[in-house]
């Protein structure tokens, strides 16, 4: 089968060249090789004619097959991973040092806003609690100082040097316990339960966590009995919907990818459109990671689930072609065919939109009833090359 050729192709030409092997037409002498990459713009190349005799034909074994025209919409099929959109995933941690009592949720248990998650024993909530009461004392004082000072001042008893101290001392004595109170409500308290202690002066020991956002529990990081450090993670909590599919789709065919339409997971039975294309290429893949949305619903996508995705693309205002798959060869980090003409073959660029192992269709400068080789591909890249010098 030649459905790879173009994969193939280079090293075994390489291999002719230093082996000195001979074809018909003369000897193998190809450009330097390099290395797959992205395809170059199509109306940047020109095509080439590659003139080539019956007799050359017939040796080299060519075959054509006929170009056909397609309705402009081809399909890229490619498989995915389902992953969480970072802006909604949150790792809910320990607001303050201290044993973890109870973790009330479970792993893919769905929870509410501000639902309670877990529960800490913590010295430093205590602390956090006594400091607070002594400011709310001295706030208390301050204040009974300086409304005591501002009746002396009127009555002319006392010089306003002093009334201004005083009022120093009351606003310092008022930050001062707005400190303490957002440490509280640092530490995971409520604004009611703050108040409750402000009134009642009853000093708590246990911490309730609770979710800061509606969503599913993805991980529990602590484990009941264990100690931990502030700002140690607990939960892991994720809005699942809309959801991501990151998409591996080969280097080869990473042109399509400016042509997709939608992009549907036939396991779920969805339609989602393409986000974001990745200007990277992973060294061990050779593969560009493209990203899907998607709003699930009550599909069953789970994070780190290993699905296979469907491309539609649309061949815009270009005219899109059929041809069998062996016709593709890759020359100079582009995609070719070769057509029939009266002197030979032309051998003529074309973007690859999507293949199958029968079929290919492409972009380019084709016409219908051209007929394009699919066999002796060999020599004609061949000469290709000889004509390119």
């Amino acid at each position: 089968m030649i459905t790879h050729m173009r994969r193939t192709l280079a090293p075994f030409l390489g291999l002719c060249i230093l082996s000195g092997f001979f074809m018909p037409g003369g000897l193998l002498t190809f450009s330097a090789p390099t290395a797959q990459g992205a395809p170059a713009e199509t109306q940047n190349l020109q095509p080439i004619l590659v003139k080539i005799s019956e007799d050359q034909m017939r040796v080299a074994g060519v075959e054509t097959q006929p170009v056909e025209r397609e309705s402009g919409m081809g399909e890229l099929v490619v498989p995915g991973v389902v992953a969480v959109p970072p802006q909604q995933l949150l790792i809910v941690a320990a607001p303050a040092a201290g044993l973890v009592e109870t973790l009330l949720v479970a792993i893919d248990e769905d929870v509410k806003q501000g639902a309670p998650i877990a529960t800490l024993k913590s010295s430093e909530l205590i602390e956090a609690q006594r400091a607070f009461l002594h400011a709310v004392s001295e706030a208390n004082l301050a204040a009974e100082k300086l409304r005591r000072d501002e009746q002396l001042f009127k009555e002319h008893i006392i010089a306003e040097r002093r009334l201004i101290v005083t009022r120093a001392e009351a606003t310092q004595a008022r930050s001062a316990l707005d400190e303490r109170g957002q440490i509280l409500s640092l530490a995971g308290m409520t604004d009611k339960e703050i108040e409750t202690l402000k009134r009642e002066r009853k000093l708590a020991s246990s911490l309730v966590v609770r979710a800061p956002v509606a969503g599913t529990v993805l991980q529990r990081h602590g484990t009941t009995g264990e100690r931990v450090q502030a700002s140690a993670p607990l939960i892991t909590i994720a809005r699942l919907d809309p959801i991501w599919v990151n998409l591996q789709v080969p280097l080869g065919r990473a042109a399509a990818l400016d042509n997709v339409d939608r992009v549907h997971l036939p396991l779920a039975g969805i339609d989602g459109r393409l986000i974001r294309i990745g200007r990277t290429v992973d060294a061990a893949t050779q593969s560009v990671t493209a990203v899907a949305e998607f709003r699930t619903g009550s599909s069953p996508l789970r994070p780190g689930q290993a699905v296979q995705a469907i491309l539609r693309l649309k061949g815009g205002d270009a005219s899109q072609w059929r041809v069998s798959s062996d016709a593709l060869v890759n020359f100079k980090n582009h995609n070719w065919v070769f057509v029939r003409s009266p002197e030979g073959f032309v051998a003529t660029p074309v973007t690859l939109l999507s293949e199958t192992p029968q079929s290919a269709s492409v972009q380019g400068a084709l016409k219908a009833g051209e007929r394009v080789a699919t066999r002796g591909l060999l020599t004609l890249l061949a000469e290709l090359a000889e004509a390119e010098r």
